[in-house]
């Protein structure tokens, strides 16, 4: 019996270390999701304020389709 509590032992230190890996690598790709939800929410805005520059209207993403 003392050595399936050891084997069961060992078993959860080995699945706590795994449970915290995947945690630590999940707080990452959290932290890399945001900033590139940022980068691409700069790059939307420079599109558009580049749009305008050029055309002198409003940028056709934010212009109601003509059946309104």
């Amino acid at each position: 019996m003392n050595e399936r509590l050891e084997k069961a032992e060992e078993e959860i230190a080995h699945l706590r270390r795994a449970v915290d890996d995947l945690s630590d690598v999940v707080a990452r790709q959290t932290r890399e999701i945001d900033m590139l939800t940022r980068r691409v929410a700069l790059l939307m805005e420079r599109a558009a304020e580049a749009e305008a520059d050029a055309s002198g209207t409003v940028p056709l993403a934010d212009q109601k389709p003509p059946h309104w």
